[in-house]
């Protein structure tokens, strides 16, 4: 952070007021459930993005990445629509969030930092939207609940960008804690619970190379297969509101009903809050090795029933079984490229990153980026 400081006064020519920071987080266990109503196992990250603003007279906002050297202006007034690949828009969409909600700023500077992989599946565009969201609310004076600032985040994906997706991302960013995971309902939206994960384990990710934009891909239309399968349910049981309600049983005794598309939709799905709930239950008992098989049947589901995985992801976790020291892998976040998590024993972990690097790297001519994910707290800011 005083990195960040130092960079934002000699690039601005003063001191920043606030700065505030936002982890990447990681999708241990519950793929694609977070929209409908289930649940989710994650963590925040330590990797994170670090942002120092400073508030300036008139309507004029500067923005400047230190990572690559990137910059964008832009006049308040004139936010207008979105621009293709352009980062600038996860800020701009807070603020359009933000008048929604009868909340305004007023011009500022910001200087940006970041530790979270791009386009790798750890959501480096929440922690974006988190950051700017808690910056503003200190700077200019902005009073509104943790979870619906998690709201603001998914609004700007929702609505300003056109992806449909869930409070996962900005929750697992705002609500994380130190060396836990965390348990969300995304019923009645909120954290049930902290999970602790047995000492003696760490999460390695392994970046697949294969970038993913989700607002490109398939993401919303597995939503829409999600929900048109959630409206046939309902038909046959009433109180069905979202796939969250069916259960495995029912949705085998319903299975001709469906189309094909659709059941494996909605299998993927009712499988992962199945597997959430046991996977809560095997670690309170300490049971690592059953956890992890948890995430090798969460990868298989994705990889058949949602069809959200890629041959490099599938190439990482066939590995997973293959190498001493790891009890589960899986695909994490959106998929469709990015990372797969993999649940290892401490001692082994280094050992772990270089066999997978090098054997994933003579199948593919890909080198990996390998990540010993400590789990960290989530969101702060700071007056300065």
């Amino acid at each position: 952070m005083s990195q960040l400081e130092e960079r934002f006064a000699a690039h601005f020519g003063r001191a920043a007021e606030v700065v505030a920071r936002a982890p990447g987080r990681l999708e241990i266990l519950g793929n694609h459930t977070d929209y409908n109503q289930g649940f989710v196992l994650s963590c925040a990250v330590e990797q994170h993005i670090a942002v120092a603003m400073a508030a300036t007279p008139g309507r004029v906002c500067r923005l400047k990445d230190f990572r690559d050297g990137s910059e964008r202006t832009f006049q308040l007034d004139e936010i207008g629509p979105v621009a293709r690949r352009d980062w600038s828009n996860y800020i701009k969409g807070v603020i359009v969030e933000l008048r929604k909600r009868g909340r305004d700023i007023g011009g500022f500077d910001a200087g940006i930092l970041s530790t979270v992989p791009l386009s790798a599946g750890m959501s480096s565009s929440a922690a974006l939207e988190v950051a700017f969201s808690f910056a503003f609310s200190r700077l200019f004076d902005i009073e509104m609940a943790p979870a619906e600032w998690a709201r603001v985040g998914q609004g700007v994906e929702n609505y300003y960008l056109g992806l449909k997706s869930g409070l996962l991302d900005q929750f697992s960013s705002i609500f994380g804690r130190k060396n836990a995971l965390i348990l969300s309902d995304f019923r009645s939206v909120e954290v049930r619970r902290t999970v602790a994960l047995p000492v003696g384990y760490e999460v390695v990710v392994v970046n697949s190379m294969v970038k993913h934009n989700l607002v490109d891909s398939e993401y919303n239309v597995r939503r829409q297969d999600c929900e048109s399968a959630t409206a046939k349910l309902a038909e046959i049981y009433p109180g069905v509101q979202a796939l969250r309600d069916v259960s495995v049983e029912q949705l085998e005794a319903a299975k001709d009903r469906l189309e094909l598309r659709e059941y494996r939709r909605a299998a993927h799905v009712v499988g992962e809050n199945d597997r959430v709930l046991r996977g809560v239950e095997a670690l309170d008992r300490g049971d690592v090795a059953a956890f992890g098989a948890l995430l090798f049947a969460s990868h298989e589901s994705s990889r058949v029933n949602f069809e959200n995985s890629t041959p490099e992801l599938d190439y990482l976790v066939e590995l997973a079984h293959t190498i001493p020291g790891c009890l589960g892998a899986r695909l994490s976040g959106g998929g469709f490229g990015g990372i797969t998590i993999h649940l290892v024993e401490e001692s082994r972990a280094g050992e772990y990153a270089e066999r997978i690097s090098a054997a994933y790297r003579l199948q593919t001519g890909r080198t990996p980026e390998v990540i010993h994910c400590a789990i960290g707290n989530g969101a702060t800011v700071q007056e300065l």
